[in-house]
Protein backbone atom coordinates (compact mmCIF):
# COMPACT_ATOMS: atom_id res chain seq x y z
CA UNK A 1 0.00 0.00 0.00
CA UNK A 2 1.21 3.50 -0.80
CA UNK A 3 0.03 7.04 -0.25
CA UNK A 4 0.46 9.08 -3.40
CA UNK A 5 -0.40 12.61 -2.24
CA UNK A 6 -1.08 14.72 0.84
CA UNK A 7 -3.61 17.56 1.12
CA UNK A 8 -4.25 19.63 4.22
CA UNK A 9 -7.65 21.36 4.15
CA UNK A 10 -8.27 24.52 6.15
CA UNK A 11 -11.36 26.69 6.57
CA UNK A 12 -11.65 30.30 5.44
CA UNK A 13 -14.34 32.94 5.71
CA UNK A 14 -12.94 34.82 2.68
CA UNK A 15 -11.81 32.58 -0.19
CA UNK A 16 -11.05 35.55 -2.47
CA UNK A 17 -8.65 37.12 0.03
CA UNK A 18 -7.10 33.73 0.78
CA UNK A 19 -6.61 33.07 -2.95
CA UNK A 20 -4.95 36.47 -3.35
CA UNK A 21 -2.43 35.64 -0.61
CA UNK A 22 -1.61 32.06 -1.60
CA UNK A 23 -1.52 32.76 -5.35
CA UNK A 24 -0.04 36.26 -5.56
CA UNK A 25 2.05 36.59 -2.39
CA UNK A 26 3.23 32.98 -1.97
CA UNK A 27 3.06 32.15 -5.67
CA UNK A 28 1.47 28.73 -5.17
CA UNK A 29 -0.05 27.15 -8.26
CA UNK A 30 -3.79 26.53 -8.17
CA UNK A 31 -4.15 22.77 -8.65
CA UNK A 32 -7.94 22.59 -8.47
CA UNK A 33 -10.77 25.09 -8.18
CA UNK A 34 -13.86 23.44 -6.74
CA UNK A 35 -15.89 26.62 -6.42
CA UNK A 36 -15.99 27.00 -2.63
CA UNK A 37 -12.68 25.13 -2.22
CA UNK A 38 -9.33 25.88 -3.85
CA UNK A 39 -6.40 23.44 -3.69
CA UNK A 40 -2.83 24.71 -4.08
CA UNK A 41 0.27 22.76 -5.04
CA UNK A 42 2.96 23.34 -2.40
CA UNK A 43 5.71 20.97 -3.59
CA UNK A 44 6.13 17.41 -4.86
CA UNK A 45 2.88 15.69 -3.94
CA UNK A 46 2.00 18.10 -1.12
CA UNK A 47 -1.05 20.38 -1.31
CA UNK A 48 -3.01 22.78 0.86
CA UNK A 49 -6.69 23.46 0.30
CA UNK A 50 -8.97 26.19 1.57
CA UNK A 51 -12.74 25.81 1.77
CA UNK A 52 -14.99 28.80 2.35
CA UNK A 53 -17.36 28.42 5.28
CA UNK A 54 -19.40 31.19 6.90
CA UNK A 55 -19.01 29.44 10.27
CA UNK A 56 -15.19 29.18 10.05
CA UNK A 57 -13.53 30.37 13.25
CA UNK A 58 -12.63 34.07 13.04
CA UNK A 59 -9.19 33.37 14.56
CA UNK A 60 -7.99 29.80 13.96
CA UNK A 61 -5.88 28.22 16.69
CA UNK A 62 -3.67 25.18 16.95
CA UNK A 63 -2.65 25.01 13.27
CA UNK A 64 0.83 25.76 11.98
CA UNK A 65 1.41 25.37 8.25
CA UNK A 66 5.18 24.87 7.83
CA UNK A 67 6.87 25.64 4.53
CA UNK A 68 10.40 24.24 4.31
CA UNK A 69 12.97 26.13 2.24
CA UNK A 70 16.71 26.82 2.20
CA UNK A 71 15.82 30.47 1.45
CA UNK A 72 14.18 31.54 4.71
CA UNK A 73 15.64 35.07 4.61
CA UNK A 74 14.65 35.66 0.98
CA UNK A 75 11.10 34.46 1.68
CA UNK A 76 10.88 36.68 4.76
CA UNK A 77 12.05 39.72 2.78
CA UNK A 78 9.45 38.89 0.11
CA UNK A 79 6.68 38.53 2.70
CA UNK A 80 7.69 41.82 4.39
CA UNK A 81 7.53 43.59 1.03
CA UNK A 82 3.88 42.46 0.81
CA UNK A 83 3.07 43.70 4.32
CA UNK A 84 2.62 40.22 5.84
CA UNK A 85 2.33 40.24 9.64
CA UNK A 86 5.35 38.67 11.37
CA UNK A 87 4.89 36.85 14.66
CA UNK A 88 8.59 35.95 14.97
CA UNK A 89 11.48 37.25 12.88
CA UNK A 90 13.91 34.71 11.37
CA UNK A 91 16.28 33.23 13.93
CA UNK A 92 18.16 30.08 14.80
CA UNK A 93 16.23 27.64 17.00
CA UNK A 94 18.90 25.33 18.50
CA UNK A 95 16.59 22.99 20.46
CA UNK A 96 14.95 21.93 17.17
CA UNK A 97 18.07 22.42 15.00
CA UNK A 98 16.22 24.74 12.61
CA UNK A 99 16.24 28.33 11.37
CA UNK A 100 12.72 29.72 11.19
CA UNK A 101 10.24 32.58 11.23
CA UNK A 102 6.49 32.77 11.85
CA UNK A 103 3.94 34.90 9.97
CA UNK A 104 0.13 35.08 9.74
CA UNK A 105 -1.93 34.54 6.63
CA UNK A 106 -5.12 36.60 6.02
CA UNK A 107 -7.20 34.00 7.88
CA UNK A 108 -5.04 34.18 11.00
CA UNK A 109 -3.33 30.84 10.36
CA UNK A 110 0.30 30.68 11.49
CA UNK A 111 2.78 29.97 8.69
CA UNK A 112 6.26 28.84 9.62
CA UNK A 113 9.05 29.42 7.12
CA UNK A 114 11.74 26.94 8.11
CA UNK A 115 15.11 25.48 7.20
CA UNK A 116 16.40 22.31 8.89
CA UNK A 117 20.05 22.29 9.92
CA UNK A 118 20.35 18.80 8.44
CA UNK A 119 18.28 17.18 5.67
CA UNK A 120 15.29 15.05 6.63
CA UNK A 121 15.76 11.33 6.05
Amino acid sequence: MTISQQITFLDTRDLRRTAEFYERVLGLRLARDQGTCRIYHVSGSSYVGFCERVDAPPQPQGVVLTLVTDEVDRWCAHLKSHGVEFIKEPAENPPYRIYNAFVRDPNGYVLEIQRFWEPLV
